[in-house]
């Protein structure tokens, strides 16, 4: 059987590329504010539904190597000149085995609010994050009000607005099933292959963390940014678990400062 290519959403046009990988909680349809930002600045942007989201098929096994073989697969379609990975979250941590897979065609890496590998927190966290995703709602409650219970939970507790509301209608629309796969994948995600997959990256790249997100808090992925050659690291004041959308000026700053830099459009 042919391996099905993902679910894209592909807006703009030119040689520079920006592809955006949500996390656990995740759909393509969550980032439209950041594409529309992207796009008028002259970028082509491909928003991605990984394996097991929104209308493909949850993979079995689902793991971070089906995933990123999947992405590597899309760029190695879908791909110009040069081309960025934003790897949000559990994105983040596909991101660098992406481009183990396809070295020549990754130019650059932003990674947000990523746990970076399940050992980057202590065993009491670990367990609060499990616990969290996978055990049963509240009686009575559906799999989508389940879902949004988590993704508030990951909010800043002053964050509001359209784009907050975006990610919230998304996010929370994952399949149980999917969660549950994903959140496995990210305990069983050998700690060595994941440090040395961001020991291996050798290509600009931008580490941002929100300043109150109890996932990809500043502490853990600055060890991450640590383990990075070329690596800029910067915190959004306020945000939690989606920064672009929480505090979207401040994370901005941050990532057009990175991609006006080293990956400037060409048209």
């Amino acid at each position: 059987m042919a391996t099905r290519t993902p679910d894209t959403m592909v807006t703009g046009e030119g040689t520079v590329t920006v592809f955006l990988l949500h996390g656990i909680y995740g759909s393509k349809e969550y980032w439209r504010f950041q594409t529309e930002r992207l796009v008028a600045r002259g970028y082509r942007v491909v928003a991605w539904d990984a394996p097991g989201y929104g209308l493909s098929p949850l993979p079995d096994p689902f793991s971070f190597d089906v995933v990123a073989g999947a992405g590597a697969a899309l760029i190695g379609a879908l791909g110009t000149a040069v081309n960025v990975v934003h790897g949000h979250s559990m994105g983040g941590q596909i991101s660098p085995r992406i481009r183990l897979k396809l070295p020549d065609r990754v130019h650059g890496i932003v990674i947000s609010s990523t746990i970076g590998y399940f050992a980057n927190r202590t065993p009491e966290e670990q367990a609060e994050f499990v616990r969290k995703r996978t055990a049963p709602p509240p009686p009575g409650t559906d799999p989508v009000t389940a879902n949004r219970m988590v993704v508030d939970s990951m909010l800043g507790p002053s964050s509001r607005g359209p784009e907050v509301d975006l990610v919230r209608e998304w996010a929370s629309r994952t399949p149980p099933a999917t969660v549950k796969a994903a959140v496995k994948a990210v305990q069983t995600w050998p700690e060595a292959d994941a440090i040395a997959g961001f020991k291996a990256i050798s290509v600009p790249t931008l580490l941002v963390a929100g300043e109150v997100d109890q996932v990809g808090h500043p502490a853990g992925m600055k060890r991450v940014a640590g383990m990075i050659a070329n690596c800029e690291f910067g915190v959004v004041p306020g945000s939690g678990h989606y920064p672009w959308a929480e505090n979207p000026e401040a994370f901005n700053r941050h990532y057009f400062a990175y991609l006006d830099r080293y990956f400037p459009p060409r048209g």
